[in-house]
């Protein structure tokens, strides 16, 4: 709870004040009034005492001091505003406020955001109907199993109107009213994720508020109820599902219709040392970043969370100068699956332009897909192609090779740090993701809109605790192995002649 200290201190002199002229006149009148006397001006201090406490308490808007970044976030236009922040910052009571003073018209004079000059229809919604009733309600009217505490939370006690209580939700109201300035009164309702998009459907709104990430087809419904009137949909919370599509649309793809307002413990200044201790020492190490800063983690979410219109490119003819390559990866009851890309040096593009994928069958079956594909691209393939198989003793490579597929001599490595060998550079799977995704976001990674499979793959690929789900990532692995490799991808030249090294040809 905020509240302003000036004020306060006004308060508690006033009420000093008072006393020392209850015991100035008890002194003066003591031999008059006796003990009685004394009782009963204490008694009215207390009273008044209680009052002015009672008068704070139910009168948060007047009293409301916001920090700068509060500040910040109220004072953006922006339609779509997303305060991401570490925990007990104060961002839920910052959203709290925001509804509240678009639904009285009681602005501040330091207000230069957005304004509605008549009463409005709002929504604010969390996880689920517990979460909503325990964060946005309490926040926005006062604790809900107390019916004392109506009128503690951001909307002034005189102020609210009727409400309707949310069967089977004990304490927790489905709607409310609020007096507006003008005479008139907003509406707000209590949403949750959890119902459904379809129950996020139907109403046209002026302001929406979301604490806690949403489900992108709530926030996508979110965004549509509030078109046709131009409002604005916030959102408060700490990023505790990693860099989800969500978050990296605000933080790698911000539009001119959003802002992102960022807020860490340094920004409140409520959290004291001792508290911000107290606090680490509960965390394991890896949510401190996330609950201190509000920097999303490798947690669970999308690993590549990107939007789908900043990955694909419509399909063109590859200029013969543009080195190609080709990356696959084996399976069988896991598709055997290959990822073909070709390479603009100049702008440092990398296009995925062709893919296979194909479940129990043959080397000579897959082979014979990818020789279709020009036999002159040299291909990159895993460590588990050395496998020798059981029945002909044979590795994966060789009968690949002896298929004529155009299989590099060296199976996949990621690249040497500068001045290492080849072959050094290990195979781990998040450098290749981490150089994708960062290709993904600079926009020096494409995919060609045909590549159905693989967008399917990107859609689904994600992390759970930090780690990726290796499941429906066949053509993903191959694409890594092919990106991680563009230091053997070569140029259509002569006729291809099976590779015997990888030192026998360099290119660059």
């Amino acid at each position: 709870m905020q509240i302003n200290k000036w004020i306060i201190g006004l308060i508690t002199i006033e009420i000093i004040l008072h006393l020392c002229e209850i015991a100035f006149d008890v002194m003066q009148h003591m031999h008059f009034y006796g003990f009685a006397f004394l009782m009963d001006n204490l008694a009215r201090a207390v009273k008044i005492a209680k009052e002015l406490q009672y008068r704070q308490e139910t009168n948060q808007m007047e009293l409301y001091k916001p920090y700068d970044y509060q500040i910040k976030f109220h004072n953006s236009n922006a339609t779509q505003r997303l305060l991401m922040a570490g925990n007990r910052v104060g961002k839920s009571f910052c959203g709290a406020m925001e509804m509240a003073f678009h639904c009285t018209g009681l602005y501040p004079e330091w207000w230069t955001g957005r304004k509605f000059n008549r009463p409005v229809r709002c929504w604010a919604g969390g996880v689920s109907n517990e979460t909503t009733r325990d964060v946005c309600q309490k926040e926005l009217v006062g604790q809900p199993d107390d019916p004392s505490a109506r009128g503690k939370g951001s909307i002034p006690l005189n102020l609210i109107g009727d409400t309707v209580r949310k069967a089977g939700v004990p304490n927790a109201l489905n709607s409310l009213v609020v007096k507006h300035k003008t005479g008139g009164y907003s509406r707000i309702g209590f949403k949750a994720y959890e119902m459904g998009k379809e129950k996020w459907m139907g109403e046209s709104l002026d302001v929406i508020w979301l604490d806690e990430e949403p489900p992108q087809s709530i926030y996508s419904q979110a965004l549509t109820r509030t078109a046709d009137k131009g409002g604005i949909v916030y959102m408060t919370f700490t990023p505790e599902q990693g860099m989800t599509e969500t978050v990296a649309q605000f933080v790698n793809n911000l539009k001119d219709s959003q802002d992102l307002i960022q807020a860490t413990w340094d920004d409140a200044p409520h959290m004291t040392k001792s508290v911000r201790d107290q606090i680490l020492q509960a965390l394991p190490p890896h949510e401190r970043k996330m609950r201190e800063k509000g920097i999303p983690q490798l947690g669970s979410g999308l690993v590549f969370p990107v939007a789908e219109e900043d990955i694909v490119c419509d399909p063109f003819d590859i200029p013969d100068y543009y080195p190609r390559i080709c990356g696959i990866d084996f399976g069988w009851d896991h598709p055997t699956a290959c990822a073909w890309l070709a390479w603009d040096r100049d702008s440092d593009i990398v296009y995925v332009y062709d893919s296979y994928s194909m479940r129990q069958e043959t080397v000579p079956v897959h082979a014979s897909a990818i020789k279709s594909r020009n036999r002159w691209i040299p291909v990159i393939y895993p460590m588990d192609g050395r496998q020798a198989d059981k029945g002909s003793g044979k590795s994966l490579a060789m009968q690949y090779r002896e298929e004529g597929v155009n299989l590099l001599k060296e199976h996949f490595t990621n690249p040497p740090q500068q001045g290492m060998k080849e072959g050094t550079g290990g195979i781990s799977v998040e450098a290749g993701v981490m150089e994708m995704l960062t290709r993904f976001q600079t926009k020096r990674l494409k995919i060609f809109k045909n590549q159905n499979k693989l967008m399917e793959e990107i859609r689904m690929y994600h992390r759970k605790d930090g780690k990726i789900i290796p499941m429906n990532d066949d053509v993903i692995s191959a694409m890594r192995y092919g990106v991680m490799s563009l230091r053997k991808a070569r140029v259509k030249n002569t006729e291809p002649i099976q590779i015997e090294s990888d030192s026998e040809f360099n290119l660059f």
